[in-house]
């Protein structure tokens, strides 16, 4: 029987700018693999605007730390050839790995072009501030003169975007829409702002069938260069939903409907999250963010918080299947775009509530399993996960019934499978005072000697003839509660 897959977030947004990230991920991929992570997500590996951009403020798509440009020749991560080594490492072992693509923008121009503007509002970019077109000076220009036409001879201009936010002319910034023929904003994309089609620098233009061949094409070749089994696609609700569609489908043609897509799609609402995927036929999954904030909220508001409503209008509840669940990222880390931090207290029990239950899947974060650098920097958790994530790989198979009766204390068993010897578990969660829940693990097991694998509740607990357990946990805490490799007395 298949185990149970776990994805890693393979970096933070302060990952040491060093150049060895890709070595480290070769040195540690072994002991990954033998807690339970299956897949691993890496950060983007494509050059930036210099050799400590995380790769977000994406230069040169076809530059994976192999040319002299912005300089320096590796990414902030490491090489081309230490890149594609510790992939080939890490599938040897039997892992998946998923790139990271930054496709709704460019940065750091190789010069700069004049061309006709008008400034929009920030807050509505329907609405314009310029009486009259302008024009401005404009980073727009992208030549890649250190990859001299290597892999590809597309050359950007002003004409591929329709976006910008910054006038050399007058060091000026706003939000500048670009005319030209044809050009408009993207109006298949979040409507926040009016229209968020703008996200930031130099933005991309999907109605240019130029620009959509040369995206398209990059993407075959990308799979091809670096053998990965699946993309996390950036920033997908400014991008036009249509091209993101074509985009997963051509991909999936290229490499087969095993290819795996990931996309962010940063929006609280389940409703939002559930209208992308019908635009784009359900061709790539989404994180769960609105389970994200479900999960901070009940942190912060603490024994105030109804824990029986930890799922609702969480994508895995209502798309169990296309949801992938997370506790925290590289964005929602603290003085990060999108900060939103799970506090400490409750970390462990957020990743008990996505790694032990059966929809969904999970994904680990680096900064909560190594620590965090930068302005605010956190401990890693990994004696705190690692139980879990054994318990994951190990012990959460089969039938799954919840114990959601309590706004403190909840729990839920999962039956366990006869193709994995001594697999089952008796989940228990309080984020109030220490409780105890009588919850029923099965008959068969009478007589059972049960512990808690998080060892914070030091007791044993034996299941009696009518297959029930009476289980514990400590306060703000999370017992997991399960047969131990060799029984105890």
């Amino acid at each position: 029987m298949e185990r149970n897959h776990t994805m890693m977030q393979f970096f933070e947004w302060h990952v040491p700018a060093d150049q060895k990230h890709w070595k480290r991920l070769k040195e540690r991929a072994s002991e990954l693999k033998e807690v339970g992570i299956t897949a691993l997500w890496l950060p983007p590996v494509t050059k930036g605007q210099s050799d400590e951009d995380t790769g977000y403020g994406v230069y040169d798509l076809y530059d994976l730390g192999e040319f002299d440009q912005k300089g320096t020749v590796a990414t902030k991560y490491g090489t081309k050839q230490e890149l594609l080594e510790a992939t080939k490492h890490a599938q040897e072992l039997g892992m998946q790995v998923y790139m990271d693509v930054v496709l709704n923008h460019k940065a750091g121009a190789d010069a700069t072009e004049k061309f006709d503007v008008l400034e929009v509002d920030p807050e509505d970019r329907t609405k314009v501030l310029s009486e009259e077109p302008f024009e401005i000076e404009g980073w727009t220009k992208f030549d890649f003169e250190g990859r001299n036409d290597k892999h590809s001879s597309f050359k950007w201009n002003f004409h591929h975007f329709n976006g910008t936010d910054y006038n050399a002319a007058n060091d000026h910034s706003g939000i500048f829409f670009i005319l030209g023929e044809n050009k408009k904003w993207n109006d298949n994309v979040d409507d926040e702002f009016g229209v968020y089609d703008y996200l930031m620098f130099a933005n991309i233009d999907y109605h240019h069938p130029e620009v959509r061949d040369e995206v398209l094409s990059w993407g075959k070749w990308f799979i091809e260069e670096t053998k990965c089994d699946g993309f996390r696609l950036d920033a997908i609700k400014h991008i036009n939903y249509d091209f993101v569609k074509e985009f997963s489908e051509t991909m999936k043609a290229e490499k087969g409907e095993n290819f795996y897509l990931v996309g962010e799609f940063w929006k609280s609402e389940l409703e939002a999250c559930r209208e992308f995927l019908d635009n784009i036929d359900y061709h790539v999954d989404l994180f769960d963010v609105p389970l994200h904030y479900n999960l901070q909220r009940a942190s912060t508001e603490g024994e105030s918080f109804d824990m029986r409503t930890i799922f609702d209008d969480t994508l895995v509840q209502s798309h169990p299947l296309h949801s992938v669940t997370f506790v925290d990222n590289h964005d929602s880390q603290p003085a990060e775009a999108l900060e939103s931090w799970v506090e400490d207290w409750f970390k462990q029990i957020a990743y008990g509530l996505i790694l032990l239950r059966q929809d969904g899947y999970p994904c680990v974060f680096y900064g909560d399993y190594y620590g965090i650098n930068g302005p605010h920097p956190a401990e890693g958790k990994k004696p705190a996960i690692d139980p879990l994530l054994y318990a994951r790989r190990e012990k959460a198979y089969g039938q799954q019934d919840d114990y959601f009766d309590d706004e403190h204390v909840i729990g839920w068993v999962r039956c366990g499978v006869e193709e994995i010897e001594r697999s089952g578990c008796a989940v228990l969660i309080s984020n109030s005072e220490a409780a105890e829940k009588t919850m029923f693990v099965g008959e068969h097991r009478a007589g059972e000697k049960w512990v808690d694998l998080t060892q914070t509740v030091d007791e044993i607990v034996e299941i009696d003839e009518d297959g029930n357990g009476v289980f514990k946990v400590a306060a703000g805490s999370i017992s997991v509660w399960a047969l131990p490799e060799q029984d105890v007395e």
